[in-house]
């Protein structure tokens, strides 16, 4: 006997009733559990000589070279820590160019003479792991046969322990390289990012005669956006289970419309998740802070504080593995694809950037009197100048199969890259490109219009959500991320374009300053000229109003702002020459590293969207015709009956032929390459494969409207986004 869908939404409903099973009955206590399962500076401090904690300090604080003579010292007291915690194994844990994370796991067991064993870690151990570079991604840096590649400790960013229930594993942050020392990770040229902007900020710096700076880092908030769903639909949904995403389903009765969902009190089950979730990430010592309902129906978001960039990265890898792992510990799936359900919103990963100072200070505070803060307006005029320089690697940045579906769509920024600065910030630019900036708008209070409610302290400007790139107080926030991407790429960019800026502005300044008598005037005059060129030149890419209206198309394009669309429109602009000379003189990505990577991207694009339309493909052809079939073939022995069922069925049975001719335009498409590059192929299925995909989609979910429930192959976005 067949089990109907409804069977399904039954047992969905009432398997994991009252929340299902929690995290933990007894209260959680932050403080008593953060960190204690991360080997950070605390950890640290209480196991190693103070000679050996100091030196690990100063690499971590200060950005000093790590001192390789305490290796073996670390290494003894990283694996007492690990062992003590139930660690039988470590792993080099890296980040290759697949946007996932990668592990080789080896026992900390050597046998001794004696017959037994004992457990062993070195300095050698922990620096350098050598997993086989051969089947990772490399772009033609490493021909298949060349298998060597090395992993190198990341002594800035801590170990920490992985747990299951039979057991645990350490951890260790590397850097995965290849034998010729080529990056083939996302993680070394990050850190080599993160370099550049620390030396050209701390030139900066120095102009304005700001002193005891050792270290400029960036920083970054990274806020993830998630769907949970419950796991009997998942694994009935072929689509979701291969693509992430649901390749077909008509719009329900109801979607968002209602705007109830968006802050909404969340579900006992969800938030008994989340709680898990939370306390797995507090243990990591990863700093969670936000949780909330996103805007469409079983959409969530979690939010970290700001985090050192490279430790960020890292932490945001470990945030996507624990809500997909917890997840399934409720009986729910964890969707981190940018467009999961379509007529819905999507998700993204908004990623909050700034950069600060070792001794506390923010360089994008601009205080209560902006217009006052000279060194506050050169580092923001030098992220101005550098969005509206590399608008074509910032979109290409966040470029990716799964990323165009969400990109331009009135959900999310548009592929257009501008920038927000805000009524006030915008006001003092407008006000320097033609003279010194004389006032900043101040905000006030904002009264409620009742005695019993507090006057609230009013922004001088409001925010934009439709903005891609947008000011948001003391950072930026860069809103174009997908959900399920890594941050190290985006950010990889924002700190070189950023430290490309602020290079040639301290060098404007120089040349300002030369054959002067360097005082408080003649130093304040030399900047007011340096800001008033650069906005001047940069001036258009900065815009205040409704991103998403097709009156900002035409404005942009009037302004001769990039507009590239989709995926393979941006990667093309990779290998620019301005591109190629930007990485290549901030010594972040070699010109062929960066080659490779655009190879990479192209081939990953690929394969997505061949995938993608194979299974649409075996999905229609298996599945929904059949079932369509079926449905058809009942209302023809009953059309006798009645009118009405007869044109039913005439009426499906039009749909069927529609559904039928989709399937056979796809099937060639599918079945045709393009051409022997991974160029052409990726040119095929953008121009043909997708087309095909969508006529198939339409006609399919045009049939899930007539055909009857208990007749449809899978659960439908009915079922799937309202039961929780």
């Amino acid at each position: 006997m067949t089990r109907h869908v409804t069977d399904y939404n039954l047992i969905a409903a009432t398997k994991y009733a009252n929340g299902g099973s929690r995290a933990d009955s007894a209260p959680m206590d932050i403080e008593r559990i953060f960190g204690e399962n991360a080997f950070g500076l605390e950890e640290m401090k209480s196991r190693l000589p103070k000679s050996v904690y100091q030196s690990i300090v100063a690499t971590v604080e200060k950005g000093q070279p790590i001192d390789l003579t305490i290796a073996d010292t670390v290494a003894l007291a990283m694996k007492e820590w690990a062992v003590e915690r139930g660690a039988t194994h470590y792993t080099h844990w890296f980040q290759p160019l697949t946007g996932t994370t990668a592990e080789k796991h080896d026992s900390f067991i050597t046998p001794n003479k004696g017959g037994g064993a004992i457990a062993h870690f070195s300095g050698k151990d922990l620096i350098q792991g050598e997993p086989d570079a051969s089947s990772f991604p490399s772009g033609g840096l490493r021909a298949t046969f060349e298998a060597r590649g090395y992993t190198a400790w990341d002594p800035t960013s801590p170990a920490f322990i992985v747990e299951n229930r039979d057991g645990s594993y350490l951890a260790i942050p590397t850097v995965f390289a290849s034998w010729n020392g080529e990056a083939l990770d996302h993680k070394t040229p990050l850190l080599r990012s993160m370099d550049a902007v620390d030396r050209q900020a701390r030139r900066v710096l120095r102009l304005f005669d700001v002193k005891d700076v050792h270290k400029v880092t960036a920083t970054v908030g990274a806020e993830q956006e998630y769907f949970l769903i419950d796991e009997e639909y998942y694994y009935r949904r072929p689509d979701l289970v291969t693509c992430g995403r649901t390749l077909f389903g008509a719009k329900p009765p109801k979607g968002q419309e209602l705007e109830d969902h968006y802050f909404g009190s969340i579900p006992d089950r969800v938030l008994s998740c989340m709680l898990e979730v939370e306390k797995e990430l507090y243990r990591l010592g990863i700093p969670v802070k936000t949780r909330h309902n996103e805007v469409a129906p079983s959409q969530y978001e979690i939010a970290p504080i700001f985090e050192t960039t490279n430790i960020a990265a890292d932490h945001q890898q470990i945030t996507m593995l624990t809500l997909q792992r917890v997840a399934r510990n409720h009986g729910m799936v964890c969707l981190l694809h940018e467009k999961p359900f379509a007529g819905v919103n999507g998700s993204g990963k908004h990623n909050n950037w700034s950069i600060g100072t070792d001794t506390g200070m923010n360089l994008l505070e601009p205080g209560d009197n902006p217009h006052d803060n000279m060194q506050f307006l050169f580092f923001c005029a030098a992220v101005v100048r550098a969005v509206h320089r590399h608008q074509d690697l910032l979109r290409i940045s966040v470029a990716s199969a799964d990323n165009d579906h969400r990109l331009g769509a009135n959900e999310a920024p548009p592929a257009i890259i501008s920038i927000f600065l805000g009524e006030q910030l915008e006001d003092v630019f407008r006000q320097l490109e033609k003279g010194p900036a004389k006032s900043s708008k101040q905000g006030g209070l904002l009264g409620l219009g009742s005695a019993v409610l507090p006057h609230l302290p009013r922004h001088a400007g409001d925010r934009n959500r439709t903005s891609p790139f947008a000011f948001t107080g003391n950072k930026f926030e860069f809103r174009a991320v997908g959900s399920s991407q890594s941050i190290s790429f985006p950010n990889i960019v924002l700190n070189t374009i950023v430290a490309e800026s602020l290079d040639e502005m301290a060098t404007m300044l120089e040349g300002k300053l030369k054959g002067q008598k360097k005082n408080r005037k003649t130093f304040e005059a030399a900047v007011a000229d340096v800001l008033q060129e650069v906005i001047h030149a940069s001036k258009t890419v900065i815009f205040g109003g409704d991103n998403y209206s097709e009156a900002w198309h035409k404005e942009a394009e009037k302004r001769k702002l990039l507009n590239l669309r989709t995926t393979m429109d941006a990667l093309h602009h990779l290998l620019d020459g301005k591109n190629l000379a930007l990485f290549s003189r901030f010594a972040v990505l070699s010109e062929s590293e960066l080659r490779s990577r655009e190879d990479i991207y192209v081939d990953q694009y690929f394969k997505k969207v061949n995938i993608e339309g194979e299974t649409t493909e075996a999905i229609a052809r298996t599945m929904i015709l059949p079932a369509a079939v079926r449905y058809l073939n009942d209302l023809q022995v009953s059309a006798g009956v009645s009118k009405g069922v007869a044109a039913t069925a005439k009426d499906v049975a039009a749909k069927v032929d529609a559904l039928c001719t989709g399937i056979e335009r796809l099937s060639k498409q599918n079945r045709e390459l393009g051409g022997d590059t991974v160029h052409e192929k990726a040119h095929h299925v953008w121009k043909n494969v997708i087309p095909a995909m969508t006529e198939v989609r339409a006609a399919a979910d045009a049939l899930e409207k007539v055909v009857a429930h208990d007749y449809w192959p899978m659960p439908t976005y009915r079922d799937i986004l309202w039961v929780k």
